[in-house]
């Protein structure tokens, strides 16, 4: 077996083992590590979040104290300790449903969320991009000051350009990989801390 395939057996096993629906929890976990994105008692918000690993893992890290929700087109099965909306991120009137039920603004948003994939490697990029930037429509109405985020991205062309976008939102913005990414995808994530907007 290649060290690639044993590698994401690992991850795979690891989230059967532990309960978490998506090897992606990982991606999470060790981006958390490095980052400190979430921390007990956060706020956080899940765009795109089916199949849920994502929001199982801000769920953990959040602790009791904290407050999750995941929001999805797709339908997703419920998960303890978070609430699970069925809406279009693209929706900006999503807003006052997010605010409704948290109560206040959030302390991180994240997003790990995919296009259903054509295939066709330049609109898939397109529409993936575009899709974070209806993201960030939402974050700006609801992160707190000081706020963290992250966003995944498909690696392309418009990549930098969001990048610098949110550079300008945010005190520090770092590119990064983390080990539970398989090394051939072209997934990047944008760690984004500090909201100064």
């Amino acid at each position: 077996m290649r060290l690639r395939d044993a590698r994401r057996d690992y991850y795979r096993n690891l989230a059967h083992e532990q309960g978490f629906r998506s090897r992606a929890a990982y991606k999470l976990k060790e981006l958390n590590q490095s980052y400190r994105l979430i921390g007990p008692g956060f706020y956080v918000l899940d765009l795109g979040c089916a199949p849920g690993g994502w929001t199982q893992m801000a769920v953990k890290l959040a602790g009791n104290k904290g407050k999750v929700m995941g929001i999805d087109l797709s339908y997703v099965e419920e998960i303890p300790g978070a609430s699970i909306v069925r809406g279009n991120i693209e929706d900006e009137s999503m807003v006052d449903e997010i605010l409704e039920y948290f109560g206040r603004k959030v302390n991180a948003v994240i997003c790990d969320l995919s296009p259903q994939v054509s295939g066709n490697w330049t609109v898939d990029h397109a529409k993936q991009i575009s899709l974070n930037y209806s993201c960030t429509k939402i974050m700006d109405k609801v992160l707190i000051h000081k706020g963290n985020a992250v966003f995944k991205i498909f690696d392309g062309e418009y990549s930098m350009e969001f990048r610098d976008f949110l550079k300008k939102k945010f005190a520090r913005i770092n590119l990064t990989k983390p080990p539970a990414s398989r090394k051939q995808s072209s997934e990047l994530y944008i760690v984004c801390l500090g909201y100064t907007a």
